[in-house]
């Protein structure tokens, strides 16, 4: 705009000039005896030549101006938003590049132990496919201890300019889980991974600790952004994160797990680890929050 203003503004003054030099003429000498007057040309001054014409005098100026933009735009972000899913509960500041594009950072995590009850047709074992498909068999207790941190940087997009939106962008995963499974009392335990059947033995406890190998794991997610009022708004998001391999540790103070399998020539504790190593990781990312809009 700035710039159409400038060009009008120079329009006009060289418009004027023109005008001008149709009329302007300038008396070099006058003869009283004769009544004489000699004229001569003279150049308008809007057809002067100007060496500094288009140059920025100020580039101090221009540079710290940029600068105070920039700040502004960084200090003054276009929305706040708390959020709750499957990642756990968190927080992200967006910021308005323009009328459909957002740039967010964010957090998403939690803390909890406990001990769960499992029987064979209990899928919780599975949560976040840590443990991997064979341990949903698994009959028996399970003390865990998971911390999730998933640090965020990403793009919101809005294609079609309304409320529905395309999220993308990258987790900084540092999640962790812990478990030690124990076979029902008086009962053994049965795990199938990868087509053969392990037994723990009553008395005996598994150990698992998993966590994420890689360090940067890429999301996409769709979602739905209405506005209730001009500040407050609501959101809901459903994607999938690429968490890639994850590392893991298996254990047992018994020697039963460590016996090696005639049919698989692996123990308990190794096909386990190498089942959750050998995976990739697609974690589901489904969230919902509040948003409030400055």
């Amino acid at each position: 705009m700035k710039l159409f203003k400038l060009t009008a503004v120079a329009a006009a003054v060289l418009g004027s000039s023109v005008a001008m030099a149709q009329d302007v003429v300038v008396v070099t000498d006058t003869q009283p005896a004769n009544d004489v007057v000699v004229v001569t040309d003279a150049q308008p001054v809007a057809y002067q030549y100007d060496q500094n014409a288009g140059v920025i005098a100020n580039t101090t100026g221009a540079v710290v101006g940029t600068g105070k933009t920039l700040f502004n735009t960084v200090t003054h972000p276009a929305a706040v938003s708390a959020e709750i899913g499957t990642l756990g509960y968190g927080a992200n500041i967006a910021w308005g590049l323009n009328e459909t594009t957002e740039l967010t950072a964010g957090w998403n995590g939690f803390s909890d132990d406990g001990t769960k009850d499992l029987d064979a047709s209990d899928s919780w074992i599975n949560w976040g496919k840590a443990l991997g498909d064979g341990w949903g068999n698994f009959q028996g207790e399970m003390k865990y201890d998971a911390d999730f941190s998933n640090p965020y940087l990403g793009v919101n997009l809005r294609p079609w300019a309304n409320n529905f939106t395309i999220g993308t962008g990258i987790l900084v995963p540092k999640n962790e889980l812990k478990a030690e499974l124990t076979p029902t009392e008086g009962s053994n335990a049965n795990v199938r991974i990868n087509g053969t059947q392990y037994t723990v033995n009553n008395g005996d406890t598994v150990k698992v600790e998993v966590e994420n190998r890689n360090k940067l794991a890429p999301y996409l997610t769709v979602g739905y952004r209405p506005n209730i009022n001009q500040n407050w708004g609501v959101f809901g998001e459903i994607g999938a994160a690429y968490m890639g391999k994850m590392d893991a540790n298996v254990y047992s103070e018994d020697e039963s797990p460590n016996r090696v399998i005639a049919e698989s020539g692996k123990s308990l504790v190794q096909a386990a680890k190498e089942d959750i190593e050998d995976s990739n990781v697609w974690y589901p990312m489904v969230k919902a929050g509040v948003t409030y809009r400055f």
